[in-house]
């Protein structure tokens, strides 16, 4: 598969086939995917949890009202900032870069054959506290990233947008 192919391929998958089991090679494979995202000043303000306990996920679910379909998904990657890593002009810009890397890891599962769905925490501070405390983290969670083999295939719901572009 490539690029253009994962960039049209790419859905967000809510149903996933139950006990699937994501070789360790593979989630390597999509977190050094996401770890090669730009970044500004290249400060790589990012870090990663890898949930793979049906007792942390069920308790992700408890707090996040929009991550349901991690009672089926073979794992989930919560991805966090670290703003603590940007300062004077690369201040701020983490949310941006720590979307990069999740494309990135969405893009990479995709080629690998795995279904993925991007859940967004912050800015919803209530919904960062809750997950700091449950994967014991001080950086700010940003998604939950449900991976497994789905069990579906939506239609695309993205498209090319003519009057959103301007030529100058």
């Amino acid at each position: 598969m490539n690029t253009s192919e994962a960039i049209r391929a790419r859905r967000s998958i809510r149903k996933y086939k139950k006990g699937t089991v994501i070789p360790k090679e593979h989630i390597h494979q999509m977190l050094e995917a996401a770890m090669m995202a730009p970044s500004a000043c290249n400060t790589r303000p990012w870090e990663f949890v890898v949930v793979e306990t049906e007792e942390i996920r069920e308790q992700i679910m408890k707090s996040h009202p929009y991550t349901q379909m991690l009672k089926t998904a073979s794992l989930a990657i919560v991805v966090c900032g670290r703003p603590d890593l940007q300062e004077s002009v690369c201040a701020g810009f983490w949310p941006q870069d720590c979307g990069a890397a999740i494309q990135n890891l969405l893009l990479q599962a995709k080629e690998l054959g795995y279904g993925t769905c991007w859940c967004g925490c912050y800015p919803v501070m209530e919904r960062v506290k809750e997950l700091q405390e449950i994967l014991s983290v001080t950086s700010q969670p940003l998604a939950v990233i449900a991976v497994g083999e789905a069990d579906e295939e939506p239609a695309a719901r993205g498209f090319y947008d003519e009057a959103r572009v301007k030529f100058l």
